[in-house]
């Protein structure tokens, strides 16, 4: 009996483990994501007014940019929702 209940205590910590785990890298993919948006914005600011780094910079980081251009691209197609996008990125309620 004893055994039983250790055994499940066990069972539920692993599954609880396993969510946490899972959430914490939910939170870090989307920041990662975020911290690629922003790059993109520090090279490309010049695009939205934002000054731009120097142009050697920046015509050398240009063939690594076709990832963030396109993000930032698909990114203006879902501007007007950004904080419902927040929310179901950190699972708000």
């Amino acid at each position: 009996m004893l055994r039983r209940m250790i055994d499940r205590l066990k069972a539920f910590r692993d599954v609880a483990d396993e969510v946490a785990r899972g959430k914490a890298v939910q939170t870090i993919e989307a920041e990662v994501e975020e911290l690629e948006h922003i790059f993109g914005l520090i090279v490309l600011g010049s695009f939205v007014g934002l000054p731009s780094p120097p142009m050697h910079i920046a015509l050398d980081l240009a063939p690594h940019m076709e990832r963030e251009l396109a993000l930032m691209v698909q990114n203006v197609e879902t501007a007007n929702e950004p904080i419902s996008r927040l929310f179901s990125i950190f699972g708000i309620d």
